[in-house]
């Protein structure tokens, strides 16, 4: 069966030649004459459309484009994708809204295993766990997509916004994540990135990009999270992180509490952080506009900042250390007046100094003399690296030249 809903005049043959089994003529949601009515929130809870877009999603094909049309839908189960080559499009994330509150079954609001999938124009909200999650593949697009969470009590929010996992060649553009509980865009043991052109506000941490390699993160705007940027390498996973680039973004008052649940990576993140760099190696951070965080601009750290610890047996080799950091042409600003003294406490010690906690480096290093290749290029910041063995002392390092950074080129998805 074609994948697609039918709109138009279909619509209104109702009820009665759905019984009479013309069900391949498809759903139009609230115009559907002698559909569900509208609830108080303008949402229509339709077994009869829910039960076909299930059977739509199974019965997929490569070429297959499910659209779905405008209308805002309580549906009470996760979706789910295993074919290759199918599209999943709405009529736009302002139009074709799928509410998962309430949901019986899930957790997730639509997972996905199959290669080469595109998912764009609508919103997921309110799901008990992961917003969209895609698990394993080659080739996966996300453009023009909401996801949110809109129930004030931030703990009933699931995790993952945006969330491919173990994915090679990962577009994500022109989308928003707005509340999750851990990360809004979350890119993990994934290759070949593009992350562009969206905004992720009210998160834990807004993007994050985790153990994974060659990635592009341009042209966004982090807001209002715990955390705008994230680039870590966790241990304990098989895929080592490095080669990111994260330029012409805004990074800009991200001075949320941390909500996100207890003993989670995120979950050290100081409210009022701009951009981390932890553990991951070849990290170019330039030309972003960082202003207005209550903690710090930009920090840079080791797993010896943290409670993460390498467990016995865990698959893959994991560095601790951030190696080769390039910081270069940022505009850092307004930041640092109110920090998180909880989960940073040497930041009010640095005020107190007179100094700016602009570019903060947590000085771990392998021998005594070394500087794990972090670069701060000549400019009106200054490195702020602390000593590890003395709490509450540091180093102020003026900016230097930068010209022999080996620098990484644009990504390009294939």
């Amino acid at each position: 069966m074609k994948a697609g809903f039918v709109r138009g005049r279909a619509a209104l043959l109702g009820s009665a030649l759905m019984v009479a089994g013309l069900g391949s003529l498809g759903l139009a949601g609230p115009a559907w004459a002698a559909g569900p009515q509208a609830d108080a929130d303008g949402f229509v809870t339709d077994r009869a459309f829910e039960k076909h877009l299930q059977e739509q999603l199974l019965d997929a094909k490569a070429g297959d484009v499910i659209t779905i049309p405008a209308g805002k839908y309580r549906l009470s189960r996760g979706l789910g994708l295993t074919a290759s080559g199918v599209t999943i499009k709405g009529a736009g994330k302002d139009q074709t809204v799928l509410s998962f509150a309430g949901m019986v079954a899930g957790p997730v609001g639509l997972l996905v295993t199959g290669n080469q999938f595109v998912v764009s124009d609508l919103t997921v909200q309110d799901t008990k766990g992961d917003g969209i999650k895609i698990n394993g593949t080659k080739g996966v697009t996300f453009r023009n997509v909401r996801v949110r969470w809109t129930d004030p009590d931030n703990s009933t929010h699931g995790a993952y916004g945006i969330y491919p996992v173990g994915c090679t060649d990962v577009l994500i553009e022109d989308s928003e994540v707005f509340g999750s509980s851990d990360a809004g865009i979350y890119v993990g043991q994934s290759d070949n990135i593009i992350v562009r052109r969206n905004r992720a506000e009210l998160n834990v941490a807004g993007i994050e990009i985790e153990n994974s390699t060659n990635a592009d993160v341009y042209e966004n705007v982090a807001t209002r999270n715990t955390g705008g940027i994230l680039v870590f390498n966790m241990p304990n996973l098989p895929k080592p992180g490095h080669s990111t680039r994260i330029h012409n973004n805004v990074s800009e008052a991200n001075n949320t509490p941390n909500f996100a649940a207890k003993g989670t990576a995120v979950s050290i993140v100081p409210k009022g952080t701009g951009m981390i760099v932890l553990a991951n190696d070849d990290v170019e951070i330039f030309d972003n506009d960082i202003r207005n965080n209550d903690t710090m601009g930009i920090a840079i750290a080791s797993d010896f900042s943290t409670d993460y610890k390498i467990e016995a047996g865990a698959p893959g080799e994991h560095d601790p250390y951030p190696d080769r950091v390039l910081i270069s042409g940022n505009r850092i600003s307004g930041g640092g007046n109110a920090p998180d003294a909880e989960r940073f406490p040497a930041a009010p010690v640095i005020r107190a100094a007179g100094q700016s906690t602009n570019v903060v480096w947590d000085g771990y290093t392998r021998a005594p003399a070394d500087d794990n290749g972090i670069c701060l290029a000549s400019g009106p910041d200054k490195l702020i690296r602390l000593d590890p063995k003395s709490p509450g002392k540091f180093a102020v390092i003026d900016g230097k030249s930068c010209d022999g950074f080996k620098r990484q080129p644009p990504v390009v998805i294939r």
